[in-house]
């Protein structure tokens, strides 16, 4: 998942030619684009951008493993406030356009039991759910119902990218 403050693909600066990923844009907002052998000659040229890209990519690493991990072993609700949060983090924002669709694939569960889990994060006073529209309203009670996961891959990116400027 990346937000407003990360890169797609950022890989392909150190001489990637080929895309290992594929995009999907979930929410509305403002993304730019840059030719591939430019940003390689850009990324050449900065240390702190190689640092920033490098750093990124560990973060991106360590939230798919953690991710993997957390669809095996948690419940389908601790993993959609564990997405939910990660998503209001990347777009700053506790407004979220999500479909029940898009959330059944990133928590790797079926649309209907998305349904029932919404409801009862609404019914607890978490979220205000309607058809393809998340409020999130109690983030303090999503983080205490998300499973550790989701301060685990916080820790990392508050370390990686977040004392960037400390590191450098």
């Amino acid at each position: 998942m990346v937000g407003c403050d990360g890169a797609l693909n950022a890989a392909s600066a150190f001489d990637g030619k080929v895309s290992l990923n594929k995009a999907i844009v979930q929410l509305a907002g403002v993304a730019s684009a840059i030719d591939v052998v430019r940003f390689h000659d850009i990324a050449d040229d900065s240390k702190a951008l190689r640092s920033f890209l490098i750093r990124h990519e560990q973060v991106l690493f360590a939230q798919a493993q953690q991710s993997a991990a957390c669809n095996a072993s948690h419940s389908v609700e601790a993993r959609m406030c564990r997405w939910l949060l990660f998503m209001g983090d990347h777009v700053r924002s506790d407004d979220l356009t999500l479909t029940q669709e898009f959330l059944a694939q990133m928590i790797g569960v079926r649309r209907p039991s998305v349904s029932i889990v919404a409801s009862t994060l609404q019914k607890a006073g978490f979220i205000k759910y309607r058809r393809g529209h998340v409020q999130v309203l109690d983030r303090p009670g999503l983080e205490e119902a998300s499973c550790e996961c989701y301060g685990t891959v916080k820790a990392h990116y508050e370390k990686l990218l977040l004392g960037l400027d400390r590191a450098t």
